[in-house]
């Protein structure tokens, strides 16, 4: 992790203790309010609680603090993502997404943009660049790529998009800021699912919109306004405590893929194995300079989906659910989840549990396989 990156993480520890009085707490307080005196004029203070919350605001300080850029806080990842859609686009635009991204967000255009007059295109992550961006009003792209781990050049697109007159939008979840930076490579938006790494133990859904655009966090704003799709208090709080340790667990789990990712290498059960730490991996050289870590994120294929449906389930120190970048390691086979994959595929989240441990536990369940 660079030295900037560390300073950001020490900073942000402390960033409540400007604002103290004596005897104020240090941790995060938690306002439960859906109301707040506010008798007359009340502009400027607290109102209602569609309008704000004082722990959404520690949040989103603590956010922007890591993106470098304001941020509004959403109850979940896809509702970041819908707050672009429909708070930026209009009937006639036409936008661009990730043939082979996370498949809630294609379904979520596919389903509703259409009704509203708005056009809908694919394209593959490995190949974004191929065709130019003439006519789009959004382009989005997710890089790496969820579940497959292709990678676009991430600068390279931004600056073809504007040329063209578009909005860049960069799903950045599988990173974080500890990782990967788009918005200093050049994307005009960030969307994250903080329910992944920025939270950390799997208890509380939530997302985020970051960018240096005051007119697009006016757009997102307004549509979370007037939408109520607002967080919960108590899951920003649960956020707003994770994000404190999120620097340690992501190097942890960083560490651990790397050394995880090139033992399953050489294993005669796996193949297929995708992982943007990997010399020899199709994404390994732009990964070495658009990201600062390669993730925690590894993917392969087993034999059959009964091998890899055996393989998680028969691992003492592998969680068999969906989502990542929790404590504990988690795997699933992804075809169940209507990705464009193989059977026998598996998306591996490392997860903080001790990596000579962990590799033991995953090389005993793909040994059984093989014998």
């Amino acid at each position: 992790m660079t030295d900037n990156a560390q300073a950001r993480a020490a900073r942000l520890i402390h960033l409540r203790r400007s604002g103290y009085s004596l005897g104020d707490p240090v941790p995060l307080p938690l306002t439960m309010a859906a109301t707040y005196h506010s008798p007359g004029d009340a502009t400027g203070y607290n109102q209602y609680g569609r309008f704000s919350n004082p722990t959404w605001d520690a949040v989103e300080k603590v956010l922007a603090h890591l993106e470098d850029a304001p941020c509004v806080a959403f109850p979940s990842g896809m509702a970041a993502i819908a707050s672009t859609f429909f708070g930026l686009l209009k009937a006639g635009d036409r936008v661009l997404l990730p043939s082979d991204g996370y498949h809630t967000t294609r379904g979520l255009a596919e389903r509703f943009l259409g009704k509203l007059g708005i056009g809908v295109d694919v394209r593959p992550t490995a190949s974004f660049l191929d065709g130019g961006f003439a006519g789009y009003r959004l382009v989005f792209v997710e890089s790496p790529s969820n579940p497959v781990l292709d990678i676009c050049d991430i600068a390279a697109v931004a600056k073809a998009v504007h040329a063209a007159g578009g909005i860049l939008a960069v799903d950045n979840t599988t990173m974080t800021p500890y990782g990967q930076r788009p918005l200093d490579l050049g994307a005009d938006i960030v969307v994250a699912a903080d329910t992944k790494a920025p939270n950390g133990h799997s208890d509380a859904l939530f997302g985020h919109v970051a960018s240096r655009n005051e007119d697009m966090i006016t757009a997102v704003t307004d549509w979370r306004l007037t939408s109520g799709s607002i967080p919960s208090p108590f899951d920003a709080w649960l956020v707003h405590r994770g994000l404190e340790t999120l620097e340690v667990r992501f190097d942890r789990m960083c560490n651990s893929a790397e050394l995880i990712a090139g033992r399953l290498k050489d294993h005669p059960a796996v193949h297929g194995l995708r992982f943007p730490g990997l010399e020899g991996d199709p994404s390994h050289n732009l990964a070495r300079i658009q990201m600062q870590r390669f993730g925690f994120l590894i993917s392969f294929s087993l034999a059959s989906a009964e091998q890899a449906d055996d393989f998680i389930a028969g691992c003492e120190l592998i969680q068999p659910a969906t989502s990542f970048g929790g404590v504990h390691t988690s795997a699933e086979r992804r075809a169940c989840r209507g990705d464009a994959v193989g059977p026998g595929f598996v998306r591996l989240a490392i997860g903080c549990e001790p990596a000579e441990e962990l590799w033991l536990a995953i090389k005993a369940s793909l040994d059984r396989l093989s014998a």
